[in-house]
């Protein structure tokens, strides 16, 4: 993303205190990438640091100064505000946060914003130390406290003159968000009709502790596909999980619900809820487990997988024409076992000339449920009377395969 927006870019080679580091093999790694050390002859400025000990920050925070002044990177403090939700999510005790970078003007404290959908008058600003200040100008990373809703990242800080008036803005907003959701679609096509019918769908609700933990989810699910199986988000958003959440999955009618909970909790009435309701909760704190869940959640929608095993060969060695039976293939097992109903496949000179299933399997006079290797046998092939000596019988069952 940085290489395509043609931005400027410093690398901060971090741990190098670690007795494993090995800062040139990242240079090496970085250089196979496109991206040439400046100190190689290249363009891209790269700084060995650590966190830990502070070794490289004050020369990585000149470097950066450094570029932002060749780059002609500034902001104007008395300027119009522009500022950017970069993370946000919904605090305990402080209710909704979202975290910006203030790139012009200034951010104070009672300000009126609105951000996407969410609105309100600001009651504190917060620094990286989690230190309130009055206030915060270009460059300056802040969180913000009292606002209706969890914004969205990427949404931008609008300053407005009266809460009235941000009100009046959010609701325009919201209402345009409704009229989208349910805008009419156009009619689909009988053979649409009849391909959806045959679908199965997974229908996911997804709750998060931040909006970034929100999008790494479904940047993940994005990634799932399951032939015949369709997975669907029908909602997602920051917060605990909660009765109206589990009300929503109750009310999904044309797919399986599932309630899955990334780095949050669940309301104790919405447990209640969902156990009334017979609606599955699932939390995670790991995003690969979450996945995997969903893959084999959508793979037992399929129902088992049935896969053919081959059990048993026979040779024949005789056909005996049985009046009011049929045709009774004489054999010999050559290997496994012969099971009665079990699937049959007849070959003729390693050419398949029939499939279907063991009718009956006798030994000797007696009906047996199979027979195995080095013993005789009589079959019965069901709707087949064309067998002959020296074909080969190859028997299979069909068998379950668990969903790993």
């Amino acid at each position: 993303h940085i290489k395509a927006a043609g931005v400027p870019m410093i690398v901060a080679i971090n741990k190098i205190d670690k007795p494993e580091a090995n800062p040139e093999q990242v240079k090496r790694e970085l250089a196979n990438l496109g991206y040439i050390p400046e100190d190689w002859g290249g363009n891209t400025i790269m700084i060995p640091i650590s966190a830990l000990t502070g070794q490289g920050v004050d020369e990585l925070l000149e470097m950066i100064l450094l570029v932002a002044e060749l780059e002609g990177i500034s902001g104007d403090p008395e300027g119009e505000l522009e500022a950017v939700v970069i993370e946000s999510h919904m605090d305990p005790q402080k209710g909704p946060v979202a975290t910006a970078i203030v790139k012009n003007g200034t951010l104070r404290e009672r300000d009126v914003v609105v951000v996407g959908t969410a609105w309100g008058r600001i009651r504190a600003l917060l620094d990286h130390q989690g230190k309130r200040i009055p206030a915060a100008g270009p460059g300056t990373p802040v969180q913000i406290l009292g606002l209706s809703a969890v914004p969205q990242a990427g949404e931008k800080v609008e300053l407005v003159g009266s809460p009235k008036e941000a009100e009046e803005i959010v609701e325009k907003r919201l209402e345009a968000e409704r009229e989208k959701r349910l805008s009419v679609r156009t009619p689909p096509s009988l053979e649409q009709l009849l391909t959806e019918a045959q679908k199965k769908k997974l229908v996911l609700i997804i709750k998060a502790q931040t909006f970034g933990a929100l999008e790494a989810v479904k940047l993940e699910l994005g990634t799932i596909e399951q032939e015949g199986v369709e997975l669907e988000i029908l909602h997602a958003g920051v917060g605990q999980i909660s009765e109206s959440d589990v009300l929503l999955a109750a009310a999904e009618t044309q797919g399986q619900p599932l309630i899955l909970g990334f780095g949050v909790k669940v309301d104790p009435k919405a447990q209640k809820l969902a156990e009334q309701k017979g609606i599955l909760i699932r939390t995670y704190d790991i995003i690969y487990d979450l996945a995997l869940d969903v893959q084999r959640a959508l793979k037992r929608l399929l129902g088992p997988e049935i896969r053919e095993v081959k059990v048993g060969e026979a040779e024949v060695l005789k056909v005996f024409n049985i009046a009011g039976v049929g045709r009774v293939a004489g054999c010999a097992v050559r290997s496994g076992r012969i099971v009665r109903g079990g699937k049959v496949r007849v070959l003729r000179r390693g050419a398949e000339v029939f499939v279907g299933e063991i009718a009956s399997l006798k030994r000797f006079a007696e009906d047996v449920k199979e027979v195995r290797e080095g013993f005789e046998c009589g079959v019965r092939i069901a709707n087949f009377d064309d067998v002959r000596e020296g074909d080969i019988l190859e028997v299979y069952v069909r068998e379950e395969v668990p969903v790993q």
